[in-house]
């Protein structure tokens, strides 16, 4: 695309645009826990805490057998033993790539606070009770939603989805113990845990690795700098 003689170009525009916010808080790597969950929560608490716009939205990159890559956002609903969880229909095109190929990432990113994290490593389903639940505990509107139509299939026209999405949330709220068959719940069990962060000082980029501890199942971590 080329500009008009008085304005700049796309790509001097995009340069000129800030990128991150004043007042950084940085990443103090001598005191960064031993396992990486507990710095991550810490740091999407303080996100939260400052009012950052959805500070639990990731992007969830997939590949399915054939190596297509894939990436989409969704929102992030715990951290806890099982690792960091979302949920999405088993039958959308993520659930599909999952089921060929478990591994996957999630990325973070906090532009006001400077902030990312990347988190790497297999993807496993948590079961039936788990993903009704999740399921239940959203919204009439959202449950609608993933009621309504098979995800990302072809669409005839807008009048046809609001039609379906009216009868999906009639449904919806005239059966509220519905749970849609193919909701899943999945955890991301990490390997990997990147955090990085960006200061006046400069740029930090601390990695977890995970290697399994043979006599309790759980992960150890070893913690390393890695050059920006």
């Amino acid at each position: 695309m080329t500009a008009a003689p008085d304005r700049p170009s796309l790509r001097e525009r995009l340069r000129a645009l800030p990128v991150l916010g004043a007042g950084l808080p940085g990443l103090d790597v001598d005191a960064a826990p031993d396992k990486p969950g507990t710095l991550f929560v810490d740091w999407l608490l303080e996100a939260i805490d400052a009012g950052l716009p959805a500070p639990h939205a990731a992007t969830l990159s997939t590949a399915d057998a054939s190596g297509r890559v894939d990436a989409r956002t969704l929102i992030l609903k715990d951290v806890d033993g099982d690792g960091w969880v979302f949920a999405t229909r088993a039958d959308s095109p993520k659930g599909l790539a999952l089921a060929e190929n478990p591994n996957a990432a999630l990325t973070f990113f906090w532009r006001e606070h400077g902030r990312q994290v990347r988190v790497r490593g297999p993807v496993v389903p948590l079961g039936p009770d788990a993903s009704a639940a999740d399921f239940l505990a959203r919204s009439d509107a959202s449950r609608a939603t993933a009621l309504a139509g098979p995800q990302s299939d072809p669409l005839a026209s807008q009048d046809a989805y609001r039609t379906a999405w009216d009868a999906a949330l009639a449904r919806v709220r005239s059966e509220p113990g519905l749970v849609l068959d193919a909701w899943t719940a999945y955890a991301l069990e990490p390997t990997s845990v990147e955090f990085w962060a960006s200061s006046p000082e400069g740029q930090t980029r601390l990695r977890y690795a995970a290697a399994a501890d043979t006599r309790t199942a759980a992960p150890t971590w070893t913690k390393e700098l890695l050059w920006p």
